[in-house]
């Protein structure tokens, strides 16, 4: 069986968006599938203890700000630290994100395009014709799959998905698995790496044996 990655997120969080190139690069490396899993964070945050950002302390969100000041220097990738749609839900995008997955696609290059549109551009992810037009520029239906993002499937997907994430321990974003190893955070995705690494040599000496 191909190992895969397993990759819970919220579509509006900048630290998904950090990672996204890393984890397309990690997953290229190793030969590895990723399954992408958009979530509803605010039932996450809502049935694990969680604190939505505006209900945080200053300190908190201070420090949330340098952070994200050193990654973008560590990373070499902007970021709006005060985007104008950093509130957005995240419904409509996650479903939109996930019709195109309905449909067989590979939808890395789309989910890391709408990140880009908030963190980057400054764009409402929540307005439709803002999501055909990042989808279009990659070549896909953008009507077709706003067509299918408000299909009833798509929200049941997209509550399964937040509902198997719970379960398997998620409680912030972005979330990682491996081998059913969790790892939380763009900032863990070393450990992911390394964990990667040991399982496929463990494999390689199993086979060589």
């Amino acid at each position: 069986m191909t190992d895969t990655i397993d990759y819970y997120f919220w579509i509006n969080s900048d630290w998904a968006y950090f990672g996204n190139p890393r984890l397309k690069a990690m997953a290229e490396r190793y030969k590895l599938t990723i399954n992408y899993y958009p979530v509803d964070l605010g039932s996450v945050y809502a049935r694990t203890g969680g604190i939505k950002l505006q209900l945080r302390s200053e300190e908190r969100k201070n420090y949330r700000l340098l952070e994200m000041e050193r990654f973008r220097d560590l990373l070499g990738m902007p970021i709006n630290l005060h985007p104008k749609y950093m509130t957005a839900t995240g419904q409509l995008p996650s479903y939109f994100a996930i019709a195109a997955q309905q449909r067989g696609l590979d939808i890395h290059d789309l989910v890391h395009a709408i990140m880009i549109a908030t963190w980057v551009d400054d764009r409402d992810i929540e307005d439709e014709a803002t999501l055909i037009e990042i989808a279009d520029k990659l070549g896909l239906d953008g009507k077709g799959l706003m067509r299918q993002a408000k299909e009833p499937a798509a929200e049941r997907l997209y509550f399964d998905y937040t509902n198997t994430a719970i379960a398997r321990g998620m409680f912030g974003a972005p979330f990682y698995f491996f081998r059913n190893e969790a790892f939380w955070g763009q900032d863990r995705l070393e450990y992911l790496d390394r964990a990667i690494a040991k399982a496929l040599r463990a494999d390689q000496m199993r086979v060589a044996s």
